[in-house]
């Protein structure tokens, strides 16, 4: 069945199981935090090849920037008595209500990458920096808020730096969305690289989700090519249900040369939007779906040092599958305590419950 005739019976099925968002749009209209509420705050810098919407409720579309916007935002969560951890609690109506709902309490664009620099100071935390790529579908106040809970649930003591590239957050523009990604490569490897070359950065890790794990790997493949290598300063590169080709992956390492970062990845077999993606992708396995026990992903892993955990056991907060990551609080912990800060981990001293076993490929 040709590609035409497949897609709409795929989109179909995505949408069945995936359902509709169900909370009101245009939530970054900055709302005022009481002292009572009991929550806590996350501060994080955002980047993107977005084009702005001039509209404070949204402020970026989902369109292509020639250069990048720099802002500076602030999220409010609800104290930790009145959420789950692993979930955004959307608000059922605006504005938000900061005692029950995630809401945005600053935003200010910055004019310059001094000025980023002058953010990143005020804001340094040991100089670890954990910079973040959300995945396919996603508005910008989606990645938002996504992230401020990955921050906040994980306990990580990171500086964070978010990176949403122009996504127009429909499931009929997958096309559209994975264009977008090859779009923005020089923007995060510049983006990546102005971090590097900050003396108050002492270490980076890229965590990048679905789609956004193509735009990682590209950048840092091209920055390899580039300078001869991924930049040392870049430690740690986890990937969490990466929507790439495995193939295509096989390529991007090797292309990265020798001094490349550790890198982990989530994978889940029952993750059905990477089905979905392999679907119409030539019916090519996608890296976020492998097996990392059976033949011959085992011995490619271990030769190359990767470390694998297989999420196909934990259970996950939506129909998909598809982001186990941030919805489990083992997990999101696992990544604040552990990765972000170049643990290694072995099968001896992980335990995340919930049958999650962690594959270690040696040499990490």
């Amino acid at each position: 069945m040709p590609l035409s005739s497949r897609l709409p019976i795929l989109l179909a099925c995505v949408v069945a199981l995936g359902g509709c968002a169900g909370h009101p749009k245009g939530v970054m209209s900055p709302v005022a935090v009481s002292n009572k509420t009991g929550g806590s705050k996350v501060d994080m810098l955002v980047v993107t090849s977005r084009v702005p919407s001039d509209d404070p409720a949204t402020l970026f579309t989902g369109e292509r920037s020639p250069h990048p916007y720099l802002t500076d935002i602030s999220v409010s969560i609800p104290s930790d008595s009145k959420r789950k951890a692993g979930t955004v609690q959307w608000p059922k109506k605006l504005p938000p209500n900061p005692d029950t709902d995630f809401a945005v309490t600053r935003v200010q664009q910055l004019k310059s990458v001094d000025q980023g620099r002058t953010w990143f100071r005020a804001h340094v935390v040991g100089g670890h920096a954990l910079v973040f790529v959300h995945g396919f579908n996603n508005r910008y106040e989606d990645s938002v808020f996504r992230f401020a809970q990955i921050i906040h649930d994980s306990g990580a003591k990171v500086t964070p730096i978010l990176f949403t590239w122009p996504s127009r957050a429909s499931l009929f523009d997958y096309n559209y969305d994975k264009e977008s990604t090859n779009y923005s490569r020089v923007a995060f490897e510049q983006t990546l690289r102005t971090l590097a070359n900050d003396p108050n950065v002492k270490d980076i890790t890229v965590m990048a989700h679905s789609m956004g794990t193509w735009l990682a790997m590209e950048s840092l493949r091209q920055m390899a090519i580039r300078d001869g290598r991924v930049a040392p300063k870049i430690d740690n590169v986890i990937l969490a249900s990466p929507d790439i080709d495995v193939d295509v992956f096989a390529r991007q390492w090797t292309e990265m040369g020798e001094k490349r970062p550790k890198f982990t990845i989530f994978v889940s077999q029952d993750d059905r939007a990477l089905a979905a993606s392999r679907f119409i992708s030539g019916d090519v396995q996608r890296l976020g779906a492998i097996n990392p026990a059976d033949e011959p992903y085992r011995s490619k892993l271990e030769q190359a040092g990767i470390t694998v955990i297989d999420l196909t056991k934990v259970k996950g907060g939506d129909s998909l599958n598809h982001g186990k990551f941030a919805e489990s609080p083992q997990i999101v912990q696992l990544i604040g305590q552990r990765l972000v800060t170049g643990q290694t981990l072995t099968d001896s001293n992980v335990s995340l419950g919930q049958g999650v076993t962690a594959v270690i490929a040696g040499g990490v």
